[in-house]
């Protein structure tokens, strides 16, 4: 049992964070970020030593990533406020900033703070895509080219997608919940493949939520819309 847990001790730890981060993300709790700067930090080692290098790079993202998540949750709806001040400024004079400026209070105080939940803006398809498969390929490259990973395809493929699915997060679009579900789906059996059986086991749940997390974040979306 002392040995099984000294080689396992990492990963263990990791996937009790995971679950954490996932009941928050599924209540849409802004604490997600916190954990989500701690336990990518801590992945960094794991899928390393794993020989999962494309894994490895992108939890040093996500723990970057997981900064930015923060501040944009936190403080998105108010600086949308400001810009929207400042461009009625020019356009519209004193009159509009009295009602920009009584807009912007609104937003300040309390939870208003805080980005809404949305969906995916379809102009943004295409452009989304194209990154998606430029990022692809540039992994796959580094990874063929500089390190002995095993699983090159499967591993540029989920970092692509989670750059993503981490971006998408951070602008709260509901849209977010269906990239998570594809790069779980993979995760789990790379995980599986390389011998990581706790991780394997929480992105085996993460498909799960994940879905319930997609309706109810729809239905959190369309309610906003009334």
């Amino acid at each position: 049992m002392t040995d099984f847990l000294s080689t396992h001790w990492l990963d263990i730890v990791t996937t009790i964070l995971g679950l954490i981060y996932l009941i928050l993300e599924y209540r849409a709790s802004i604490a997600l970020w916190v954990v989500g700067i701690v336990m990518p930090a801590m992945d960094i080692y794991l899928y390393w030593s794993h020989g999962l290098y494309g894994d490895a790079g992108m939890a040093v993202y996500y723990t970057l990533a997981a900064i930015y998540g923060y501040a944009v949750w936190k403080f998105g709806a108010k600086w949308k406020a400001m810009i929207k001040r400042k461009g009625s400024d020019k356009k519209e004079g004193a009159s509009a900033v009295s009602s920009d400026t009584t807009e912007d209070a609104s937003a300040v105080s309390g939870s208003s703070d805080e980005l809404p939940i949305t969906f995916f803006p379809r102009r943004l398809i295409l452009r989304t895509l194209g990154f998606f498969v430029l990022a692809w390929a540039a992994t796959y490259y580094v990874l063929v080219a500089y390190t002995n990973s095993t699983v090159p395809l499967l591993d540029a493929f989920t970092n692509a997608l989670s750059f993503v699915g981490l971006w998408a997060l951070a602008r709260k679009y509901v849209e977010q919940w269906l990239f998570w579900i594809a790069v779980d789906v993979v995760c789990c059996y790379l995980y599986v493949v390389k011998g990581i059986p706790f991780k394997a086991g929480l992105y085996g749940l993460y498909v799960v939520i994940a879905v319930m997390g997609y309706w109810k974040w729809k239905g959190l979306a369309r309610k906003a819309q009334v």
